[in-house]
């Protein structure tokens, strides 16, 4: 019970910034008819979870007042439509100059993504790039997980998909992606779930890849 009413709270003081703008402890307490010490123990703890962040300000007459306001992390919590804008934007350029230059474009980014993060995998065994790569997909949102099979396969699997309505529309995008997995790692990589084609969540088997001599 008291987890569900500091969650409500939390929630309460995250809108009335969003809405409001930075807002003084005093501030809050006025609009959630709370007392003071129960606003500053959310504040605190809000603080620390690195949702808001606060600054002095002067005001005329009197001492500086602290004013609590959100940060980028608590910015993403609010719900975005970029990709519903970015569709948009796709669709009339498919429309405008067909689908293969939207092909492009992906490919184009491909080509940027591997150029950006080709350095990191330089004289890096299979074993050390396959992890590097499962740390840069988790940073970018992907929320990987990484398993490597008693034959010595290594399963990459990505449970969520930031462009998964874009991936949706264009499938293109996936196949970039898997291109991009088999240039950064030198290896052969086969997909076998897709989010896009109604999977659970991404699955890549990554394989070394045979070196024909002669």
């Amino acid at each position: 019970m008291n987890a569900n009413k500091d969650l409500s709270t939390r929630e309460r003081i995250l809108h009335l910034m969003k809405t409001a703008g930075p807002l003084s402890a005093k501030e809050l307490t006025t609009e959630l008819q709370i007392t003071e010490m129960a606003v500053r123990r959310h504040l605190g703890t809000m603080e620390r979870d690195g949702l808001i962040e606060s600054k002095m300000i002067r005001q005329t007459p009197g001492r500086p007042t602290a004013v609590y306001g959100l940060t980028e992390l608590a910015e993403g919590l609010f719900p975005k439509k970029y990709h519903s804008l970015t569709l948009d934007l796709l669709d009339e350029l498919a429309e405008e100059s067909g689908e293969d230059m939207v092909d492009r474009l992906f490919d184009r980014r491909k080509e940027k993504l591997s150029r950006k993060y080709m350095a990191d995998m330089q004289g890096k065994t299979l074993n050390d790039k396959v992890r590097t790569l499962s740390e840069i997909q988790n940073d970018n949102g992907y929320m990987t997980e990484l398993q490597q099979t008693d034959g010595g396969e290594y399963v990459l699997m990505e449970h969520n998909c930031p462009i998964s309505q874009i991936a949706n529309r264009y499938n293109h995008a996936c196949d970039c992606e898997l291109n991009l997995f088999e240039s950064l790692l030198d290896a052969d990589v086969e997909r076998t779930e897709c989010l896009a084609q109604q999977g659970k969540k991404c699955v890549y088997v990554i394989r070394q890849r045979n070196r024909q001599i002669g």
